[in-house]
C-alpha cells in the first residue's frame, strides 16, 4: 500500500482550531494592512493559510514538505483563493522577495523542530528579515506536557481516526517522553484497506511507528533568543487546550 504524508498530517494536524481565533485576529491587525501579507511558516497543507485567505488576506505559506504545499495549492485553486503563494524552503534559510509581510505566524510547535537554540535564531532573523518594521512574529510554543506511555500500562490518548476512499488510517500517540531537552511523542500508525475495515481489525496492510522529537523550549528562553535576532519581546496568548491537543503559548515578538 502506498501511504503518502498527506492522510497522516490531515488526520494529526488538519482538524486542530483551537488556535484559528488568535491568528485571525494578529492577522487583521498586521501593519500596513490590508496591502501586507501575512507569512504562515509551517503551513502543511494550508489548515492556518487557507482560513486566513478566505477571511480575504494575502498569504506566503512556507513548509519542507512539497507534497503537502502541492495539496495546499489546489485547496486554494479549488476555492478559488489567488491570494496564497506557496515556496517550499527551510525556514533557517529563507530568502524571498517579498521583505515586508505584517505578521508572521508559526503555529503548533513548528518553532520546536529547528534543531535547537542555533536552529531557532537563524529562523528567527531570517524572519525579521522578511517583515516590515514594527511586524509582529507569533510563535507558539508548548511548555508543559504530561509523560505517558501505555506499554506500561497508560491510558494515553483516544486513536484518531479518518477514512479516505476505501482506506482507514488509524493515528494513536502511545508514549511522551519528557526529557531533558526534548519531548519525544511517539505514534502508532495502520492503515487499513477495505470497505468493511476498522479500528480493532487485525488486517492491516499498512504499519509504522512514527517519532516526533520536540525542543524544550520556554517562554522566557524563545524572547532571549529573539532579543539576539533584533526581535523585541511583546507578550504572550494563551491557546487552550482541546480533548485531542494540549494547549500552548504564543510568543509575541515585534520587527
Amino acid at each position: 500500500m502506498d501511504v503518502s504524508a498527506l492522510p497522516w498530517h490531515e488526520l494529526e494536524c488538519g482538524s486542530y482550531g483551537a488556535d484559528l481565533p488568535l491568528w485571525r485576529q494578529l492577522a487583521a491587525e498586521r501593519v500596513n494592512a490590508p496591502a501586507s501579507a501575512v507569512l504562515d511558516v509551517g503551513a502543511g497543507s494550508g489548515r492556518v493559510a487557507l482560513d486566513l485567505a478566505r477571511c480575504g488576506h494575502p498569504v506566503t505559506a512556507v513548509d519542507l514538505d512539497a507534497e503537502l504545499l502541492a495539496a495546499l495549492r489546489e485547496r486554494a485553486r479549488g476555492e478559488g483563493l489567488a491570494a496564497v503563494e506557496t515556496v517550499h524552503a527551510d525556514a533557517r534559510e529563507l530568502a524571498l522577495e517579498r521583505r515586508d509581510h505584517g505578521v508572521c505566524l508559526v503555529p503548533m510547535q513548528t518553532t520546536q523542530l529547528l534543531g535547537g537554540a542555533r536552529g531557532r535564531i537563524a529562523f528567527l532573523r531570517r524572519a525579521r528579515a522578511h517583515l516590515a518594521p514594527g511586524a509582529l512574529l507569533a510563535c507558539a510554543i508548548v511548555t508543559d506536557l504530561e509523560p505517558f506511555d501505555t506499554a506500561a500500562g497508560d491510558l494515553g490518548p483516544s486513536p484518531e481516526i479518518a477514512r479516505v476512499e476505501d482506506v482507514t488510517y488509524i493515528s494513536r500517540a502511545t508514549c511522551l517522553r519528557v526529557g531533558r531537552r526534548t519531548l519525544r511523542i511517539e505514534r502508532e500508525r495502520r492503515a487499513i484497506a477495505g470497505a468493511g475495515a476498522c479500528e480493532s481489525s487485525t488486517g492491516a496492510a499498512w504499519r509504522e511507528r512514527d517519532v516526533v522529537e520536540l525542543d524544550r523550549l520556554s517562554v522566557v528562553q524563545l524572547q532571549h533568543e529573539a532579543r539576539q535576532a533584533g526581535l523585541i519581546p511583546a507578550g504572550t496568548r494563551e491557546i487552550g487546550a482541546t480533548v485531542e491537543h494540549a494547549g500552548s503559548v504564543a510568543v509575541l515578538l515585534r520587527a
